[in-house]
C-alpha cells in the first residue's frame, strides 16, 4: 500500500523488525527508557492473545512512522471478545505533519477488522483525544478517574457486573506481570490479589487492579516496590466511584496529562461504551 509517496507495510515482529521499531521509538522520545529490545520482544511477540496488528511507513528504506495495537479480550456485554488496545505511535521529525499517523491507523483498523477484532480502545492524553475522535471516528467515553488515598481503594470483594471490562486469565496475567521494565507487588487478602507498582512520586504507590485469587499465575511471587503509603488509583469504575473510603480525587491541575477513554468499533452493529457501565484500571491500559 503507497500513501502519498509512502509504502505502508505490516509492522514486522522478527528480531529485525523490532530492532527498526525500538531505534525509531527511541529516537522520538529519547527520554523514555523503556523501548529495549527486551522490552519489545514482550510487548510485541510475548502476549499470549497475540502479536501486535500494525503497520509501517517507509521512505525508501528508511522507516518514517510506526503504529501498534495490542491484541486483548474483553467482556463486552458478558461475552468474551478479541479487541486492541491502541499503543505506541511515532513519526520521525523528518516525516511529520504529513497524515501518516492517520493514514498508519485507519490501515491497523482495517488490517484488525479483517482478523476477527471487534473493537479499538485506548487511553489518549488531552493533546492526543482530538485526533483521534475527529479523524479517526473514536468516541470520547468519559476521563479517567484519579484518586490518591491511605489504605484499601474500596474495590469490591465482588465486583459488579459492568458492560466492558478487559477479560484476564492466569496466561495474560503472567504475561502482563513479566514486564521487564517495571516491578510489581502481589498481596492477597481474603479471595482477591492486589497488584501495585512504584511510582516516580516519591511515597507514592499505584494500585492497578485487584483479582480473583484464583487468577494468581503459578510462580508469582509476592514483590516488593518499597514503603510507599499513599496509593493512587487510575481508572473508571463503578465499585469504586461508590466508595466511601477516605480517597480523594486528584484535582486536573495536579495530574500531568488527564487522560481520556476512548473506544471505536470495528464490527458492523457494535454498540459503543458507556462511561457508567465500563471498568478499566491501570493494568488494563499499560502506564506502568
Amino acid at each position: 500500500m503507497v500513501a502519498d509517496g509512502y509504502e505502508l507495510r505490516p509492522v514486522e515482529v522478527s528480531e529485525a523488525g523490532l530492532a527498526a521499531c525500538g531505534t525509531l521509538l527511541r529516537h522520538v522520545f529519547p527520554h523514555t527508557s523503556q523501548f529495549t529490545d527486551a522490552y519489545l520482544a514482550w510487548q510485541y511477540v510475548q502476549n499470549p492473545v497475540g502479536p501486535v496488528v500494525g503497520v509501517n511507513a517507509y521512505a525508501g528504506d528508511a522507516l518514517a512512522a510506526h503504529y501498534v495495537t495490542l491484541p486483548m479480550e474483553a467482556r463486552v456485554g458478558g461475552v468474551t471478545v478479541r479487541g486492541l488496545l491502541s499503543l505506541n505511535t511515532a513519526t520521525h521529525p523528518d516525516h511529520q505533519g504529513k497524515g501518516l499517523f492517520t493514514a498508519l491507523a485507519e490501515a491497523t483498523y482495517a488490517a484488525g477488522a479483517d482478523g476477527g477484532y471487534r473493537f479499538v480502545v485506548g487511553v489518549a492524553n488531552a493533546n492526543s483525544t482530538p485526533g483521534f475522535t475527529r479523524k479517526l471516528g473514536f468516541d470520547l467515553v468519559a476521563p479517567l478517574d484519579a484518586r490518591i488515598g491511605v489504605g484499601p481503594v474500596g474495590q469490591a470483594e465482588n465486583p459488579s457486573e459492568v458492560g466492558f471490562e478487559r477479560h484476564w486469565d492466569q496466561p495474560s496475567l503472567a504475561w502482563r506481570l513479566a514486564n521487564p521494565s517495571a516491578q510489581y507487588r502481589l498481596r492477597t487478602k481474603g479471595r482477591r490479589v492486589a497488584i501495585s507498582a512504584g511510582t516516580d512520586r516519591p511515597g507514592v504507590s499505584a494500585l492497578l487492579g485487584t483479582f480473583d485469587a484464583g487468577l494468581r499465575p503459578p510462580g508469582v511471587a509476592d514483590g516488593s516496590i518499597g514503603p510507599r503509603p499513599l496509593t493512587l488509583w487510575i481508572g473508571l469504575d463503578p465499585d469504586v466511584a461508590a466508595t466511601r473510603r477516605a480517597y480523594v480525587r486528584v484535582p486536573e491541575r495536579f495530574r500531568p496529562s488527564p487522560l481520556n477513554l476512548i473506544h471505536r468499533s470495528l464490527g458492523a452493529g457494535d454498540q459503543s461504551v458507556r462511561a457508567d457501565d465500563v471498568r478499566i484500571r491501570a493494568l488494563d491500559f499499560d502506564p506502568y
